[in-house]
């Protein structure tokens, strides 16, 4: 049964790209088909998979204003099982064009009913603010994963998101849970780091993940090879899959699969 699973924060730099592109390649090398569908309009998931703007004509944005059918926008990327649905600049628009067309926050929604029997898993990096382009993931969407970064000011905004979450649960999409909230660049030699994710898991310790094996929750380390891989238009198990990043993010896909097939 496919899962749709939006990867949000309204705060930038936490690394919810890097968790929407590396979670959904992780996914993919299990052999379960996969899409990512970048919704930013910084296209940093798109770049992060090797792609040029030259590379393609139609993204995202012609797919909510209607003018093309997702499948005209799919691409396929190293990975055999994991496709891309990119965006552009051109997609900051949507918020003012968006005002004309009915139910706008539904857009999405509707535009991937058609592709469910084709996905196991619909990735959607969504970006850093709560528009209608995040209230359109979010009511397309099945769960919500959250990154957070363990840093100074770690928790500003949780609040307002978990708000906007409750909210899109009430008035259009009451089956969205939060999967899970993902503690990222942990350093365990940095005392702040460690601070922030001992209140991460005394005040949220339910909506972490845990690895069931180990009974530890799961971080996403701070990692060079991890920040590296963008620039090189690839997910980091394909650019250092021994990495501790790489590792990081497999364990995570591994955990959702196996909670999803239980």
């Amino acid at each position: 049964m496919i899962e749709i699973i939006s990867v949000a924060n309204q705060k930038g730099g936490v690394g919810k790209t890097t968790t929407a592109v590396n979670l959904a390649a992780s996914i993919a090398i299990t052999e379960k088909k996969v899409l990512l569908i970048d919704a930013d309009p910084q296209a940093n998931a798109t770049s992060s998979l090797g792609f040029l703007r030259s590379d393609y004509e139609y993204s995202l944005y012609h797919v909510l204003i209607g003018s093309k059918d997702i499948n005209d926008t799919i691409l396929n990327t190293l990975i055999p099982t994991l496709d891309l649905v990119p965006s552009n600049i051109g997609l900051a628009g949507i918020e003012k064009e968006s005002e004309y067309l009915d139910k706008k926050e539904l857009t999405l929604k509707e535009r991937i009913k058609e592709l469910k029997e084709d996905y196991d898993y619909i990735i959607i990096d969504t970006p850093p603010m709560l528009g209608t382009i995040t209230i359109n993931a979010l009511s397309a969407s099945d769960s919500v994963i959250i990154p957070i970064q363990t840093e100074f000011f770690a928790l500003e905004g949780l609040a307002q998101l978990l708000n906007t979450i409750k909210l899109v649960q009430r008035t259009k999409n009451p089956k969205l849970k939060i999967k899970g909230l993902l503690p990222t660049m942990f350093s365990k030699s940095n005392n702040l780091s460690k601070q922030v994710f001992q209140d991460l898991i005394n005040h949220y310790s339910s909506k972490l993940f845990k690895n069931k094996k180990s009974g530890k929750y799961i971080y996403i380390p701070r990692n060079v090879r991890l920040a590296e891989a963008p620039s090189f238009g690839k997910p980091v198990i394909l650019y250092d899959i021994k990495s501790s990043g790489a590792l990081a993010y497999e364990l995570l896909a591994k955990t959702i699969i196996e909670e999803a097939e239980q």
